[in-house]
């Protein structure tokens, strides 16, 4: 239950200013005109609430745009009467009048030009500028022409003004209320606008005055659209007409005020939110599903001013549409529907896209760092490159297949995976092979290797086994395939998986070769094998093992990983007939309990695993030197208080300490070359470190210690290093 409770209360006019409001309840709550500026309110439900103006606003800002409107009529009506008084009456006044007159128009003409293709503020001042000069030049040669020109001039100055109030007041009525409205404030301003014709043209002369009031009618209604055409394109985003915009926007924003609040995670499903002020609120991962008219809140500096993602946040179907390169960060997407969309290189970071169907999306190169994909629906998904790591959530994610590439005319093949065209991932099959890809570019990452370079070259051929696994069986049908395809360089490099419940077998082979055939070719084998007799097998495998002790050694390694709950071995074992080749790097398992190190396998949730990265990280940092290069503590000193920090944490369990005391290893091999270019591996690396320490640190209570820890020391050492 919420702490603070203020479901359906009437709140209007309400301050809540600065205060302390995580996890309030304000559901269908009617908050028109309140005060939350600068509060907490974390978690908050605003759920189908009133938002916006309260009635004596309302009726007020109402008043205000109805004086704009008439001011707008009358200048515009009593400046068009101006000179199609002085066209009609020209030759009264002067032979040079007519032609001056003329002028005039011609410079109506071009204000109405630059209006629509360059932006109202820069055809008025052309038009006024043209207009002094043209009654400056025509002084010289008459002071009664110079007169007339002089009037004309401001005449044109007051139609400019005119249009630029009926743009503002008609930018404010849009963000007030329906554009049904404009229709009413139309009639007033050709009202406002015959009563100036009628104020301007003096009617001692019946046969010019009928003429001149016609024209300047038909003028004044051309202004009068032009000028309402201007504030709807101002209202919609058009930049040509921005300042526009920000003095409509200073009218109108009286509403439910949220400027610079704290709405992290708080429900909006469903409210009301016209004329409510969002300017400079943290908006991370705040739920605007369904929310109604919030094109006409005030959302400058957010991701809601930009408006197609505005409409995917509210109606949550981003089904085929492109949002390449777009900012995503933070957006909440939970059961959004992103099918077929094309996501390539957008930022997708600290995102919830819990239970949304991401089927057939293109995810190439997207970053995914501390996004939720929870339940989420992958199936037929690019995923080249993508920027996933340990704080991407992939817990229960529904996946039949996916693909590792998006196909090229170089290379059209999209790296199915499972590699057999006729199996699917099955249950949490996806999660599990997910995590020992984010812990290979871990490794990429800190051994400065770029991944892509080595997908030039090699794919991997994943070998699922959903009902248990024969150690000797999978050993030889193994060694069968490769002896049959040696063009494919098998090598086998991972195994994984929970005891004799799930086991994959991860290998490497050349780009070119079909993996869906090397798969299908394995299981055939492997089935085959395994109804064998037990002493036939046996008798098979020690034949072999005659030739290629490698084999034996394989199926060592699965027998003993397999006696475990959990398992994770990463290794090198190249079956063909080249010279064997061992190359066992060792890293930390975060989900596994198995690590296999230069041929043996160990379990690595103990105190000898922890210790020896404990060791191996103390040694980098003492390399470091111990003064600083200015005020303040030394990156050394720093980094042995965040391995102090990490190691003592109670509440981290110990393959997290693992995988943390990793970042910090990275940290300090990067504060090895502070003088590494930005965009180098060594700051790339660091960078990332930084993200999966905050990641790690996300997932505790914030009144942890570690968490306080974390807080302080890491800007301190991203600083030092050159991060920031």
């Amino acid at each position: 239950m919420a702490q603070y409770s203020y479901q359906h209360q009437n709140l209007r006019g309400r301050s809540f200013r600065g205060q302390d409001l995580r996890s309030a309840d304000f559901s269908q709550a009617d908050i028109r005109g309140a005060n939350f500026t600068n509060a907490l309110l974390r978690q908050a439900n605003f759920s189908q609430v009133r938002a916006g103006l309260s009635s004596f606003q309302f009726i007020g800002l109402g008043f205000t745009i109805l004086i704009f409107f008439v001011l707008s009529g009358f200048i515009t009506g009593y400046s068009t009467g101006a000179i199609s008084s002085f066209l009609i009456g020209a030759t009264a006044v002067s032979q040079y009048a007519l032609p001056s007159s003329v002028i005039a128009l011609l410079i109506l003409t071009i204000f109405l030009v630059i209006t629509v293709r360059q932006g109202l503020t820069l055809s008025g001042a052309t038009a006024v500028t043209l207009a002094a000069i043209s009654a400056a030049l025509s002084a010289f040669a008459s002071i009664s022409v110079g007169t007339v020109n002089l009037l004309q001039s401001l005449a044109i100055a007051g139609i400019v003004a005119g249009v630029l109030y009926c743009a503002v007041a008609t930018a404010a009525t849009l963000a007030l209320s329906s554009p049904k409205v404009l229709l009413v404030q139309g009639l007033v301003v050709l009202v406002m606008a015959a009563l100036g014709i009628l104020f301007a043209i003096p009617d001692a002369d019946p046969q010019l005055f009928l003429p001149a009031c016609a024209i300047a009618l038909v003028l004044s209604l051309i202004l009068e659209i032009l000028g309402m055409y201007t504030g709807r394109l101002a209202w919609r985003g058009d930049p040509k007409y921005g300042l526009i915009r920000q003095v409509a926007i200073a009218l109108t924003a009286q509403g439910t005020c949220f400027r610079g609040a704290d709405l992290t995670d708080a429900d909006f499903s469903g409210a009301s939110l016209g004329n409510t002020d969002f300017r400079r609120a943290r908006l991370l991962r705040t739920n605007w599903h369904q929310a109604e008219q919030l094109e006409r809140a005030h959302r400058e500096g957010t991701y809601l001013a930009n408006d197609q993602i505005r409409r995917l946040v509210v109606t949550k179907d981003g089904h085929d549409q492109n949002f390449e390169r777009q900012d995503l960060h933070g957006l909440n997407l939970a059961g959004a529907t992103l099918a077929d969309a094309n996501l390539m290189k957008a930022d997708l970071g600290a995102a919830t896209l819990r239970g949304a169907d991401l089927s057939r999306s293109q995810l190439v190169q997207t970053q995914l760092h501390e996004a939720d994909l929870t339940e989420a629906c992958l199936t037929g998904a690019y995923i080249q490159d993508w920027g996933i790591s340990t704080s991407t959530q992939l817990a229960q994610v529904r996946c039949d297949y996916v693909y590792m590439q998006l196909p090229t005319k170089d290379d059209p093949d999209p790296c199915r995976k499972p590699d057999n065209r006729n199996e699917v991932f099955k249950e949490n099959d996806f999660s599990d092979f997910m995590t020992p890809i984010i812990k290979t570019l871990h490794l990429y990452r800190q051994q400065h290797v770029d991944p892509r370079e080595v997908a030039q070259t090699y794919k991997t051929l994943d070998l699922y086994h959903h009902e248990g696994i024969d150690p000797q069986a999978a050993a030889i049908a193994l060694k069968a395939l490769a002896d049959q395809h040696p063009d494919a360089n098998l090598q086998v490099v991972a195994l994984e998986g929970r005891g004799q419940e799930r086991i994959r077998l991860q290998a490497q082979v050349l780009g070119n070769v079909d993996r869906s055939e090397l798969s299908a070719e394995y299981f055939e084998q492997y089935s085959r094998l395994k109804a064998l007799p037990y002493g036939d097998i046996q008798a098979l495998l020690a034949g072999m093992a005659e030739k290629d002790e490698r084999i034996r050694s394989l199926e060592t390694i699965v027998t003993n990983a397999i006696q475990s709950d959990r398992f994770y071995v990463e290794t090198y074992y190249q079956l063909g007939d080249t010279v064997a080749e061992k190359n066992a790097p060792s890293i930390s398992s975060g989900g596994g309990d198995v690590n296999y190190v230069g041929g043996d396998i160990r379990d690595v949730s103990g105190v000898v695993s922890l210790g020896q990265i404990s060791g191996e990280v103390a040694n980098i940092i003492n390399q470091l030197p111990d003064a600083a290069p200015s005020k303040g503590p030394a990156l050394k000193e720093l980094l042995t208080q965040l391995q102090t920090a990490i190691e003592t944490a109670a509440e981290l369990p110990a393959e997290d300490k693992a995988e943390a005391l990793e970042q910090v290893k990275t940290l300090a091999e990067a504060g090895q070359d502070t003088q590494a270019p930005p965009d180098g591996p060594l700051k790339k690396a660091a960078k990332t470190a930084l993200k999966i320490l905050k990641g790690t640190a996300a997932g505790l209570p914030d009144a942890t210690k570690l968490v306080e820890e974390f807080n302080k020391l890491l800007p301190a050492i991203a600083t030092l290093i050159g991060l920031l």
